[in-house]
């Protein structure tokens, strides 16, 4: 539970970073690490840091210092305490920020507070509700088809490059307006930057000036030559009423690209690996279709594409689970953690379609829930439901143990997913 003590929020203003300005990979402490290993066995780490405390002082994602909280009743109450703030105003200096953006692309919702926050996402929040997202249901099933059938004769494929990734950018990019010929660059730029290879820290930034080139160029063009698209309708709310800024406008379409992407791709590839893990969970989706929606719940529950909620910085002295965390450090908060804490999911490790799984945090909780939950749900649910029923063998093309992970701590997502695909029956 988190209680607080009164003091004056930090607000100094932070460096305005340049076009380039990427954190380049720090070494961690020479001190162990509480959460060293969690890139190799997330989940095993996870367990060992919520039996020995519920808050841990650890190195974040750029080897600074952050707090980690792991346990699900401390971050599901920490995700909706508005003491934690995601303005980057309220951070100490030289403490960890998470990506370094230029203002173009940083005055997203993912760096905001209420009122912004609030008056932002209403512009944007009609886009993806339930009924709008729904109609997306058959153009959705139609990609997923078309995928399909390409990969079909092939026999052996890397679904994450040929399915899973595929699929959300057509999506997403559908929906925003952005050209075909721009689909397959933004893909790898989006990689470069989210999961950064450590021997070649220069193609986050090359990303970074890419994106931020591309972006300027796709809204010159929108501007003038309007469509019937989410992009067009958000410049027309700039343009005309006044109640976006130019960055704000920039950095929405920046992030509801890389979150529709980045998010959707790891959570389709995650649920069909651990579908094969499963083999008789998997036989039993098959069998009843309709069990899907509910499977989609569990997947997110039991591999989310999000380990971590976006860091957070305490406007003053705030106590979680009994540690004081001072005012203007960083917070991390498990999102991976809690949903494998057996105080609230009994036997966690295990996927089971037939769990209850009301209250999963694998998208957030409170005002910061993932924006785009409703099309995440809706392009996983016909993704796996498009796949199974197609290839009822479908089946791992490699040994389980060769299956690699990106090296993440922002994102759990596959390298690759060899599979073998046959259309016979069982």
């Amino acid at each position: 539970m988190a209680t607080s003590t009164h003091r004056t929020p930090n607000s100094t203003p932070t460096p305005t970073p340049t076009p380039t300005s990427v954190p380049e990979p720090q070494e961690e402490p020479a001190h162990q690490d509480p959460a060293q290993g969690i890139a190799d066995d997330p989940y095993g780490t996870y367990a060992r840091l919520r039996d020995t405390a519920p808050v841990h002082r650890i190195a974040g994602t750029d080897g600074k210092p952050a707090w980690l909280v792991t346990r699900y009743d401390d971050v599901r109450e920490a995700l909706a305490n508005p003491l934690l703030s995601l303005d980057k105003s309220h951070a100490l200096p030289g403490g960890y920020r998470g990506l370094a953006l230029p203002p173009a692309l940083d005055a997203n919702l993912l760096n905001m507070d209420p009122p912004d926050h609030t008056r932002i996402r209403s512009l944007v929040g009609r886009a993806f509700t339930r009924r709008r997202v729904e109609r997306l249901r058959a153009p959705v099933r139609r990609t997923a088809d078309a995928l399909l059938d390409a990969v079909e004769p092939l026999g052996r494929v890397d679904l994450v490059a040929a399915y899973a990734a595929p699929l959300p950018i057509t999506v997403i990019c559908d929906l925003l307006g952005v050209p075909d010929a721009s689909r397959r660059d933004f893909r790898e730029w989006t990689d470069a930057l989210l999961s950064p290879d450590p021997a070649h820290p220069e193609k986050a930034k090359h990303a970074v000036v890419a994106m931020l080139g591309f972006f300027t160029g796709l809204l010159a063009d929108k501007r003038q030559h309007p469509a019937d698209d989410l992009l067009s309708d958000l410049i027309a709310v700039r343009d005309e009423g006044d109640r976006l800024s130019e960055d704000e406008l920039m950095s929405l379409a920046f992030l509801i690209l890389i979150a529709g992407y980045e998010n959707t791709v790891h959570l389709i590839g995650n649920a069909v690996l651990a579908l094969l893990d499963h083999p008789q969970q998997l036989a039993a989706l098959r069998d009843d279709p309709a069990r899907l929606p509910a499977a989609v719940e569990e997947f997110q529950r039991y591999d989310g594409p999000a380990p971590l909620a976006i860091r957070r910085f305490p406007v003053e002295d705030i106590t979680i689970a009994g540690v004081t965390v001072p005012a203007g450090e960083t917070v991390l908060l498990s999102l991976g953690s809690a949903n494998r804490d057996p105080g609230r999911f009994p036997d966690p490790d295990r996927l089971d379609l037939d769990r209850a799984t009301a209250g999963h945090v694998a998208l957030g909780h409170g005002i910061h829930h993932c924006l785009g939950a409703p099309l995440a749900r809706l392009e996983t649910e016909i993704a796996v439901g498009a796949l199974v029923e197609r290839f009822p063998r479908l089946a791992l093309a490699v040994p389980r143990d060769e299956i690699r992970w990106r090296p993440s701590m922002r994102s759990r997502g596959l390298r690759e997913l060899p599979v073998t695909l046959t259309s016979l029956p069982l």
